[in-house]
């Protein structure tokens, strides 16, 4: 695939470079996804753990934005709003939001394991292009070098002399 002279060679081993820079920006683009997935698991954890412990009758503090909290009674635990995705919520008894929860969990689980797969398979990739290109550097440099010192000690490969 290179050119006769070795302009190709160098083409080559620019295209190796901006492919493994894109495989690295990929890695660091799934990392951050497996991060920010973690850390919705945990709060999802966080639900369910306090859901299960809370019963008629509880305080709670509620959220209501910019670091404000107000306390609120749990007058019925089995009228409680969880999301189920696409902006849509729906009110839930306390064991149907406790499900719903940890079907999240379990979504989210299989989600980074695939990221986690895709992390890995792309470092193998990188790793691989990483070699060739060494590889093709290496030959590269050689060929140069041979035909930088190709004094009367190399071979005539032209035909006639």
């Amino acid at each position: 695939m290179s050119a006769p002279g070795g302009g190709g060679d160098g083409g080559r081993l620019q295209q190796m470079a901006a492919q493994k820079e894109e495989i690295d920006q990929v890695i660091e683009a799934l990392r951050n996804q497996v991060e920010r997935m973690r850390a919705e698991k945990g709060d999802i954890e966080d639900a369910v753990d306090a859901i299960q412990d809370l019963e008629n009758g509880d305080t709670v503090q509620v959220p209501v934005g910019g670091d404000a909290y107000v306390r609120a009674a749990i007058d019925d635990i089995d009228a409680v709003i969880v999301g189920l995705g696409g902006g849509y919520a729906a009110e839930r008894d306390q064991e149907s939001a406790v499900e719903v929860l940890e079907d999240k969990v379990e979504r989210l689980e299989e989600q980074i394991e695939e990221a986690t797969d895709a992390i890995a398979d792309l470092e193998a990739q990188g790793e691989e292009l990483s070699a060739q290109a060494q590889q093709e550097y290496a030959e590269l440099a050689a060929r140069q070098q041979q035909q930088a010192g190709g004094g009367p000690g190399q071979p005539d490969l032209g035909g006639d002399t």
